[in-house]
């Protein structure tokens, strides 16, 4: 067993090494994993409460609600501006807090927002301010990711993170797939009988049906409580993870912190902004198509090959991966605006989902390049020197690299406001959403050029 030290409603690991290989394969694998399988649901959770409106505005005006456009995409969009902002605080939460104690609050939370929209969206006359608060407590789920990503960075040895870090990222955004392909088939039907309240009328193009909307949130409180349990009483604090806001902000004066931030921004911002902002588009785009038989597609895709995003970098470089996947995302968005411009739906749909796919290997080999980075600064910086002072090496290394992931997902949350905003925005301008995409595309030839020079050319400045 690894040594622990009981405390009031839980138990905080003391000793952890995960890069000694004895301690490892004896103690330090077993006690990793069981938190990453605690945290990956609790994760794949908050991601479903982030991404829930994406899905349910679709449904607003067919049964009532006389909502604008341009209102639909705040509504899309608010939960992105709340949760990336909630992520900045929340990573630096884990070594304060504690990976366990910070996951059951955080989980808990959650229950706030999906009771609220399960109410709400029974009563045609709710106003509509009362939508965008619930629609800013959704980012609660948002802001989970950073603290997540942060506390199982704590638990991997070097070799391991990439996958590990892929794993309970990578699962943890089914939580978007899962509430664009779930939500439409429970609000299908009476799910929880009269109980939780009587259904609405569906109506569109002369077509009428009944509608439980309220079953898109409520679907989730269940799991919600469930997981907030299990957290509660499988997973650890590791008392070696602490740290103090003070000792974490060193990450502010890192020059690779900063680089991060906008790499990352690039594959998650653009993965989560997406997928906010897809099923609307659709709509918009193509109205002759139901966006919720086809959106929960592409974040289906780009959540599942993350962890190979993640593997891939083990094998072969982060750097080297991140710098071909801008390439295929930038060829990618041209081949959904070719699309756009001949108006095949299908051909825009199938760019859209590789587009998906190389956002899930960039966010996978992205955040395998963090703990490459500062481990290889550390270790230099105590090169010659004794061995507790590389032990110490090791573990400021893992301290820096976990609040380095913490808020460069932070920072990239915003896609999930900026995204669908550029979109609805550029319709508004324009007429279109070309506009947007050509931005974007200026972007990621930023983020190729970042990669390139700092981490990928022979004689980079930080080859990972």
């Amino acid at each position: 067993m690894v040594a622990q030290k009981r405390i009031p409603g839980g138990c905080v690991i003391e000793k952890w090494n995960p890069e000694d290989p004895v301690f490892w394969a004896e103690q330090g694998s077993k006690a990793a994993y069981r938190n990453l399988w605690v945290s990956t649901p609790a994760l794949l959770l908050a991601f479903a409460v982030w991404m829930v409106w994406s899905t349910v505005v679709v449904e607003l005006p067919n049964i009532g609600f006389k909502f604008t456009t341009e209102e639909l995409f705040w509504l899309v969009s608010l939960p992105g501006l709340s949760g990336a902002t909630l992520r900045i605080f929340y990573s630096f939460m884990v070594p304060i807090f504690g990976g366990r104690n910070w996951t059951v609050i955080t989980t808990a939370s959650l229950l706030l927002p999906a009771l609220g929209m399960g109410y709400a969206v029974q009563d045609v006359s709710t106003p509509y301010w009362v939508f965008l608060v619930l629609a800013l407590f959704s980012g609660f789920g948002g802001g989970n990711f950073a603290s997540s990503m942060s506390n199982i960075s704590f638990f991997f040895p070097k070799a391991q993170k990439g996958l590990a870090l892929g794993i309970n990222a990578g699962l943890g955004n089914l939580g978007v797939s899962a509430v664009q392909f779930f939500v439409p088939l429970v609000t299908s039907f009476a799910l929880f009988g009269d109980a939780l309240g009587a259904p609405q009328a569906w109506n569109k193009a002369g077509v009428s049906k009944q509608l439980w909307l309220q079953n898109g949130a409520f679907v989730w409180v269940p799991l919600i409580a469930l997981v907030t349990i299990l957290a509660l009483f499988m997973m650890n604090n590791l008392a070696t993870a602490k740290a103090s806001f003070k000792e974490q902000s060193i990450i502010f004066k890192r020059k690779h912190n900063w680089l991060m931030c906008v790499l990352y921004t690039g594959t998650f911002g653009s993965f989560i902004g997406y997928s906010a902002g897809f099923p609307l588009l659709i709509k918009t785009q193509f109205p002759d198509q139901n966006p919720l038989q086809y959106a929960f597609l592409g974040p289906l895709v780009g959540a599942l090959v993350r962890p190979l995003g993640g593997w891939l970098a083990d094998k072969i470089g982060g750097a080297r991966v991140t710098f071909w996947n801008y390439i295929f995302m930038t060829a990618a968005v041209f081949g959904v605006l070719n699309f756009l411009g001949s108006k095949d739906f299908f051909g825009f749909l199938t760019m859209f989902i590789l587009l998906f796919l190389t956002t899930g290997i960039g966010n996978g080999s992205t955040f395998r390049m963090v703990p490459v980075i500062f481990l290889n600064e550390r270790e230099k910086a105590a090169a010659g020197k004794d061995k507790a002072a590389q032990e110490n090496a090791v573990k400021e290394a893992s301290k820096e690299s976990a609040a380095v992931i913490g808020f460069s997902a932070a920072i990239a949350a915003y896609g999930a406001f900026i995204i669908p905003k550029s979109f609805g925005f550029s319709m508004a301008q324009t007429g279109g959403p070309q506009a947007a995409l050509y931005g974007f595309v200026v972007f990621y030839a930023i983020c190729l050029v970042i990669t390139w020079w700092f981490y990928s050319r022979k004689g980079a400045e930080a080859p990972c």
